[in-house]
């Protein structure tokens, strides 16, 4: 792949599916739940709503059931907390063969990216 212009449009498409898709179920969740952290029970509003997000209990962004039993609401600092925490233990185990395996607590937009350039237009 030569076309430095082809893979920043790529990118930019890929981040620009990942904020809809972040959009909609965000606007999905804030109709559901109250407007309060479900760790730290801070409750949000007005301006700062934005402080709110969205955690996905199985850590799978895609996985978005419209009864939003996948979710649930968290401040930044709990929802950092959150993946923070299961990326600890991972690292605090005694050694490879402990680590657990299957998919990382973070999540990456960009994971299809290397289907997607191969992928002719």
């Amino acid at each position: 792949m030569n076309d430095p212009n082809k893979l920043d449009h790529i990118v930019a498409e890929m981040r620009k599916e990942e904020q809809l898709r972040q959009n909609g179920y965000r606007e999905q969740a804030l109709k559901l739940f109250p407007h309060v952290c479900g760790r730290c029970t801070r409750e949000f509003e007005g301006k700062k709503l934005r402080e709110l997000t969205v955690h996905h209990r199985d850590h799978n962004h895609d996985n978005n059931p419209p009864d939003g039993s996948n979710w649930e609401l968290l401040c930044l600092y709990c929802h950092d907390h959150e993946h923070t925490r299961g990326i600890q233990e991972q690292r605090m185990s005694d050694g490879p063969a402990d680590r657990q395996k299957g998919p990382s607590l973070a999540h990456s937009p960009f994971a299809a990216l290397a289907d997607r350039l191969k992928r002719p237009k």
